[in-house]
């Protein structure tokens, strides 16, 4: 069995403030995209975890811990080979390991027979990661607390996405992006609020979208990596898109109006040793649990 494991966006990423717990509470459109891993599951006398990439095997990886909880909440013995072919960059912002942890769930409760309904597997993603419950639907949705509180939004067209990985790494980068968060990064949610009229009103309009693109992280992720203000700032003056924050970075992307304005930002990045990709949003009934094979 086959399972994919898109990457998203974040649309919109507003931080209200800091929890009692020391995680801060959050607002966020989510979208999946055209990129993806793949999960293959076979049987197995025990748990396997299988990448071409050595560090992202084994137990380190979270589809492991998926697993293993997975198992703990049907009462069984963790069993299964579960190879993954890695096309997600990783630590770019774009929920890589969340989207493996969360086909890991899917596809083991169908390879277990465990029966478990995907609000029940929601239960487990919210312990796994922030974002691991959203991967459970993709699509288009609003996500809230820490990001584990899923609400399905009217899916987008399949809008272009225009992609940009910087030749960038940023070691721990969430813990560190989100510890150099102050009060003035922090906002009421009122960007999301307007997102999520457009996108329930009927009256799409792709600029409007576009328009209301917002992220939290972007401030200090320009004044921390300055080679990422310096892409945007290039692109922006040579007449072309605004560009925004993939999560917390380091990623980039926009929305071209044209498949020539994508051309035209990848040509201006050729120095950077960037990858530019264009790439489209992906509907909810291509991701999560309307991947799988039972449901087709």
């Amino acid at each position: 069995m086959e399972v994919p494991a898109y990457a998203k966006l974040n649309l919109t990423i507003e931080v209200l403030g800091r929890r009692d717990d020391g995680f801060h509470q959050v607002t966020t459109i989510m979208q999946t995209i055209g990129l993806a891993d793949l999960l293959h599951f076979e049987p197995s006398a025990d748990l396997k975890v299988k990448c071409e990439y050595p560090e992202l095997a084994g137990e380190q990886n979270l589809v492991w811990n998926a697993a293993v909880e997975l198992a703990k909440a049907g009462g069984i013995e963790p069993a299964a080979k579960i190879t993954i072919e890695k096309y997600i960059p990783v630590a770019m912002g774009l929920g890589g390991g969340s989207s493996d942890a969360a086909a890991a769930l899917l596809g083991l409760n169908v390879l277990w027979g465990l029966g478990l309904s995907v609000e029940e597997l929601a239960g487990i993603a919210a312990g796994l990661g922030s974002d691991v419950s959203f991967f459970l639907w993709g699509g288009t949705a609003l996500a809230q607390g820490r990001g584990e509180q899923i609400t399905s939004l009217s899916p987008l067209p399949p809008l272009a996405v225009t992609l940009v990985f910087p030749d960038l790494a940023i070691p721990n980068k969430t813990a560190a992006m989100y510890s150099k968060l102050t009060m003035g990064q922090f906002s009421d949610g009122g960007v999301t609020r307007q997102m999520i009229r457009i996108l329930t009103s009927g009256q799409f309009v792709r600029e409007s979208v576009s328009g209301l693109v917002f992220n939290a992280f972007s401030e200090v992720a320009f004044r921390e990596y300055p080679l990422l203000l310096e892409m945007c700032s290039k692109i922006a003056g040579q007449g072309g898109p605004t560009m925004h924050l993939c999560g917390a970075g380091p990623a980039l992307f926009t929305l071209p109006s044209s498949e020539e304005e994508h051309q035209r930002i990848a040509e201006l990045l050729q120095p950077y040793s960037a990858g530019v990709y264009l790439i489209s949003m992906v509907p909810p009934e291509r991701c999560g649990v309307g991947s799988l094979p039972s449901s087709s």
